[in-house]
């Protein structure tokens, strides 16, 4: 590879600085598309990334610049590596984050009735704490144009901060999940997972979030401890028996189907088969058995309640129960009681809400007789959905689901088996991704009872009476993609006919924003739209993410790539971990922990913010420490001063000689090695290692190298010569070396004294530094020239002398072989340490000792 056409060379600024390079290179990469990807390469040339597309519903935070900084070393050092990188960005804008956002910061909430208002305008944001618990109601569609605006706004500032990061996409490869293009692309897969059989309806337990108003997945949910108290209830057995159920959710007694026990539990094997009556309700139920059920738990047995949570559901399926649900959508109790259930005792809780319920229930129970002691306070975990603020209801609904081995023993299998062919870094993670698909329950629900996202594509026959024929779903042909059954016919109808009998109606459900999400592969890589492209980039090479998303945004991704295409979505999986406060607390808003990105790079510079990054090796957490970027940010100003003074000592017109001084080949030779390490941990994803590497020679070819040779460079003939050569060469190096993590002071020095763009250079390899040196050199003459070095410097420090202080005579003790050595760099070491008179004396010591005399 050449150098490109980015720059000329600019000369050594008088005093450099790093002020500033951010917005000047910045600009310059994106003027001369420094970063894009050139689509005429053949495969084998390309190197494709899956970038995380952000949620935008915030604002970035030090994670996201943590891991995305990760990913952006791979890429350069990829591009480095002369394969053209194919690094689109995103943004996950469509879903329910988007939504709470839009609904807090104008104050606003959907409701599908309310015809569209085009005059309608949003009020001045943020509203306050008033209008966010009065909202206005609005119309579906004037809700979502106000999700439209309000991403567009947050997507301007996320750019702006990753070009502020220096991350090096191809920003003419911008996408975002509610675009087009993506809608086009999630549409036609659920309507090829559908024709395939592995998308398919169902009325069925679901998990729902009151507080959004929506049906959640498996994977979206977190159990959070929370105060409750276990109630002591007396239902009547055969023959007037007392059966004492010990439960948290008193309420649900109206919608008990059972009491179940375990089958080796001696105490209720009479009661098994027979049945027993809720009290108030004296309703009567049957006595079952179950392994699920704990002789340990409570009094042993339980009641069963459509439904209190997953294990009622697991219950009710599989012992073929009744089914008496009370709680709404809502998350209040129906108006009307199930079916059995006697009115009179239950008007009292109708359209209560749960905790209000409880209470009342809890009364009646006493009034009965029918509360055994006091209830019993406890913790104890609770499910929520992840992003949601109110326990999770159990109600019954129809939703959507994609076959994904929950239900499918084979499927199952299939897909552990392409967690076995993705390369894991670290390796270790794929034992999380293979638990959680070993622990699937069910399938993955992916219709949404929300508005801002990806609508499922699909109309319903309407019959005479005006109901749907759910089992017949009516779909679009892919050319019409993307299609809103709410607000478009199907093919054959007249919107006219739009919820009138014999017509049709739409689906009114979008999408899980995961089930657009996973497709992100295609959605970049053009998939059914550039065959050509597509061809290029998938199966990708990367997909980098976080940890704690494997069990959706991964497993999901795989999924789909499997079901669709066969294969895996990418070859090579990297993990990033969290980010700690000092205290090594996890940072979140809530705790009041988080740094915001944008004041710290602004403050310090990106450079320094990305070094720390840097550090965090991928997989492992990493506390966010000040007094790192700090470290950084003073690397970036020694690289900037000490590439001035080797240029300024002639460098750059040396570059293509070769270095022929023993010192110089020593340097050259430790370089390849620090060239070695690097490379080998860059292919292994480790860019930790090759900081680390690449970093510690730094402070040594300053803090010795450079001070040995100055002299000698500053001279004339053969030597100096070979000082300036070697000084070129490290140069032109170390600044390669660093570019991957540090890309703006990098491209700065680079710009002073050579042509194009260090990103478009090649990476340094161990036979171009080779080339630079006449003979082969041996490291450890350079640490042992160092160490003497050093040693003529604690003398001056102990007597509080001036480094510029002269040295008389000095006298080097120990072996021969070790001063035969020391002697070939005899020459740098005394005009170094300003030494008069330099003797050797061999064999009087069996270490190195460099004895002053002042």
């Amino acid at each position: 590879m050449t150098d490109t056409t980015i720059s000329a060379r600019g000369g050594v600024p008088e005093r450099p600085s790093l002020d500033g390079l951010e917005e000047t290179w910045a600009r310059r990469w994106q003027e001369d598309g420094t970063y894009a990807f050139d689509r005429t390469k053949e495969r084998s040339d390309v190197y494709a990334i899956d970038t995380p597309p952000p949620t935008v519903s915030g604002e970035l935070h030090m994670g996201h610049v943590f891991s995305y900084t990760h990913t952006d070393t791979v890429a350069r050092f990829q591009r480095m590596r002369g394969r053209t990188v194919f690094y689109p960005m995103g943004w996950d804008d469509n879903g329910l984050p988007t939504e709470r956002r839009v609904q807090n910061v104008y104050g606003v909430r959907p409701d599908p009735s309310l015809p569209y208002d085009k005059d309608w305008r949003p009020p001045a944001a943020p509203v306050d704490d008033a209008a966010r618990k009065n909202p206005t109601a609005i119309s579906r569609r004037n809700f979502i144009e106000l999700c439209e605006l309000l991403t567009v706004e947050d997507e301007k500032a996320f750019e702006a901060l990753w070009r502020r990061l220096g991350l090096s996409v191809d920003w003419s490869l911008t996408y975002t999940t509610i675009g087009s293009a993506a809608r086009a692309a999630s549409q036609r897969a659920f309507l090829r997972n559908l024709a395939r059989g592995e998308a398919y309806q169902a009325e069925a337990p679901t998990l729902w979030d009151v507080g959004y108003g929506t049906a959640v997945a498996q994977a979206e949910l977190e159990d959070r401890e929370r105060p409750g108290a276990y109630h002591r209830l007396r239902f009547t057995g055969p023959d007037g028996r007392e059966v004492l159920i010990d439960t948290t959710r008193p309420e649900l007694l109206p919608a008990c189907v059972a009491l179940v026990c375990h089958p080796d539990d001696e105490r209720y094997a009479d009661l098994v088969g027979a049945a027993a009556r809720t009290p108030v309700f004296g309703v009567e139920v049957p006595v079952r058995a179950h392994p699920l059920a704990d002789p340990a738990k409570g009094t042993g047995i339980a009641m069963v309640c459509t439904f209190g949570d997953l294990t009622d559901v697991t219950w009710w399926r599989e012992l073929r129960l009744d089914t008496r649900v009370v709680i709404g959508r809502d998350g209040r109790l129906l108006r009307e009681p199930p079916a059995g259930v006697p009115a009179e005792p239950y008007a009292a809780l109708a359209g209560q809400t749960v905790n209000g319920a409880r209470r009342t229930l809890v009364e009646l129970l006493a009034d009965a007789g029918d509360l055994v002691g006091e209830p019993r306070p406890i913790t104890h975990p609770v499910k929520f959905y992840e992003r949601g603020d109110r326990p999770l209801e159990i109600v019954s609904t129809r939703q959507w689901y994609l076959r994904n081995g929950g239900r499918d023993a084979g499927l199952r299998e299939e897909l552990l088996a392409r967690g076995r062919e993705l390369r894991w870094v670290p390796e270790h993670m794929r034992h999380r991704y293979e638990h959680w698909v070993g622990g699937l329950t069910g399938d993955w629900l992916v219709s949404r009872q929300r508005f801002f996202g990806v609508p499922v594509p699909v109309w319903y026959r309407l019959d005479d009476a005006g109901e749907p024929d759910w089992s017949h779903p009516l779909t679009p042909d892919e050319a019409m993609l993307p299609i809103d059954p709410t607000s478009e016919p199907p093919p054959g109808y007249e919107e006219s006919q739009r919820g009138e009998p014999g017509g049709f109606t739409g689906d009114p459900d979008v999408l899980d924003t995961w089930a657009t999400s996973s497709l992100t592969p295609q959605i970049v890589g053009g998939w059914e739209t550039d065959p050509d492209l597509f061809a290029r980039v998938f199966p990708m090479d990367l997909r980098p993410q976080g940890h704690d998303i494997i069990r959706t945004w991964l497993f999901a991704t795989v999924a789909r790539s499997h079901l669709e295409h066969g294969a895996l979505p990418w070859h090579t999986a990297v993990l990033s971990g969290w980010i700690l406060d000092p205290d090594r607390k996890k940072m979140s808003k809530s705790k009041g922990n988080v740094v915001t990105p944008m004041a710290l790079l602004e403050r310090n510079g990106s450079d320094a913010v990305r070094y720390w990054a840097a550090n965090g090796k991928p997989g492992m957490d990493l506390a966010f420490d000040p007094a790192q970027v700090k470290v950084g940010r003073r690397l970036a100003t020694k690289l900037l001063n000490a590439s001035r003074f080797a240029l300024g000592l002639g460098a750059a017109d040396a570059l293509r000689a070769a270095a022929t001084q023993p010192l110089d080949t020593a340097m050259l030779a430790e370089l390849s090695g620090v060239v070695a390490t690097a490379t080998t941990a860059f292919d292994g994803y480790d860019h930790t290692a090759a900081l680390m590497a690449t970093e510690a020679f730094f402070w040594r070819f300053c803090d010795d190298y450079i001070e040995l040779v100055k002299e000698r460079a500053y001279g004339t003939g053969p030597a100096a010569a070979s000082a300036r050569a070697a000084l070129a060469t490290a140069l032109s190096v170390q600044l390669r070396l660093f570019a991957p993590v540090l890309p703006f002071v990098t491209e700065e020095v680079w710009s002073w004294w050579r042509y194009g763009s260090v990103h478009r250079s090649p990476w340094p390899t161990t036979y171009e530094v080779g080339r630079a040196m006449e003979a082969p050199g041996d490291p450890e003459l350079l640490r042992l020239a160092a160490d003497a070095l050093g040693q003529v410097r604690r003398a001056k420090s102990e007597r509080k002398l001036s480094m510029k202080a002269d040295v008389p005579l000095a006298e080097a003790l120990g072996p021969a072989a070790v001063l035969d050595q020391l002697g070939t760099v005899a020459d740098d070491l005394r005009a170094a340490g300003r030494i008069a008179k330099l003797d050797l004396l061999p064999d009087r010591t069996t270490e190195l000792v460099i004895a002053c005399a002042f």
